[in-house]
C-alpha cells in the first residue's frame, strides 16, 4: 500500500519505520540460509569466505562439493533412504489425515475439539519426547531399526499437517453438494471421488507436501527409531558435522533450500487455486 500524499508526519515516520523493521526481520530470518549458498561453491574445504571468493576470482569457486555429493555412495544411500521413507510416510499421512479431516468436518461428529487436539499433538509435544516414546513403542513390537518403523513414525508426524490443511480447505464446504449427488443416484464412493476430492484436492496436496518436507528434513526421530541402514540426508549431514567437516554438507544444504522453496511455491499456487475454486477474491 502506497503512502497517501496527505499523510501526516507521524504517519510517514510509522510508514518507513514499519518497513524498515520488516526488512530487518526478513534479513534476520533469511541471512543464515542465504549465506550457505555461496559457501557451497568454495574451492577450498573451508566454511568461511576466502579472499578469492570476496574478490570474485573464478579460481575461488568450484562445483567439486556438488560432484562429491552426487558420486559418493554414502550420500547416495542417504538420498535413497530419504526419498523412500518420505514418499511412503507421505502416502500414509495423506490418507489418514484426509479421512480424519473429512470426519472432523461433519457437524454431528462428537468430541471434535478433543479429537483434533489428539491428532495435532505430534506438532505440540517436544520432538525428543515423541522420539523417545516411539523408540520404546517400536522396540516392543519389533519395528525399531527398520524402514517400516521409520516410515510409520514419520507418518505420525506428518498426519497433523494434512489434517490442518484439509480442514482449512473444508471450511465453508457446502455439504448440500454431496446430498445433491446422492439424489442424482451417485453412490458414496462416486460422490467422494467426483464431488469431494476435486474441491479438497489443493488442500490434500498442500498437506502432502508439508508431510513430505517434514519427513525429508527430520533427524531426531530417525536417529531414535532407525539405524545406520535407515540413515537419511539430515542424519548424514548431522554425522558429517560431528565426524568430518566437509563443504559437501553446504552443497546438500543448498539443494535442500532449493527443494523447500519449490515446494513452498507449489503450496502457494495450490492455495490460490483453492481460493479461486471457492470464489474467494485474491
Amino acid at each position: 500500500m502506497a503512502l497517501p500524499l496527505h499523510a501526516t508526519t507521524g504517519e510517514k515516520i510509522w510508514y518507513y519505520a514499519f518497513r524498515t523493521i520488516c526488512g530487518l526481520i526478513f534479513f534476520f530470518l533469511i541471512a543464515p540460509i542465504i549465506v550457505v549458498i555461496p559457501l557451497s561453491f568454495n574451492a577450498v574445504p573451508f566454511f568461511t569466505f576466502t579472499e578469492a571468493m570476496l574478490t570474485f576470482d573464478p579460481a575461488g569457486y568450484s562445483l567439486k562439493w556438488y560432484q562429491d555429493f552426487f558420486t559418493d555412495l554414502n550420500w547416495q544411500g542417504a538420498v535413497k533412504n530419504s526419498f523412500i521413507i518420505a514418499v511412503f510416510s507421505t502416502l500414509i499421512a495423506t490418507a489418514l489425515g484426509t479421512v480424519a479431516a473429512l470426519g472432523l468436518s461433519r457437524p454431528e461428529m462428537p468430541a471434535r475439539t478433543m479429537i483434533m487436539g489428539i491428532l495435532i499433538s505430534p506438532m505440540i509435544v517436544p520432538l525428543i519426547i515423541a522420539a523417545a516414546g516411539m523408540f520404546f513403542f517400536y522396540s516392543d513390537i519389533g519395528l525399531a531399526s527398520t524402514h517400516i518403523g521409520v516410515i510409520l513414525a514419520h507418518a505420525a508426524m506428518g498426519t497433523p499437517f494434512v489434517v490442518i490443511t484439509v480442514t482449512a480447505t473444508l471450511v465453508g464446504f457446502d455439504h448440500s453438494l454431496t446430498r445433491a449427488a446422492a439424489m442424482l443416484g451417485a453412490n458414496p464412493t462416486r460422490t467422494f471421488f467426483k464431488v469431494i476430492v476435486p474441491l479438497i484436492l489443493p488442500g490434500v496436496i498442500s498437506g502432502a507436501l508439508f508431510a513430505f518436507v517434514t519427513s525429508f528434513d527430520e533427524v531426531v526421530v530417525v536417529r531414535f527409531v532407525g539405524s545406520y541402514q535407515q540413515r537419511t540426508i539430515p542424519w548424514a549431514m548431522f554425522s558429517g558435522l560431528r565426524e568430518q567437516i566437509s563443504p559437501t554438507i553446504l552443497a546438500v544444504a543448498t539443494l535442500l533450500v532449493i527443494l523447500s522453496v519449490l515446494m513452498l511455491t507449489t503450496v502457494e499456487l495450490l492455495r490460490r487455486r483453492s481460493d479461486r475454486i471457492r470464489g474467494i477474491d485474491q
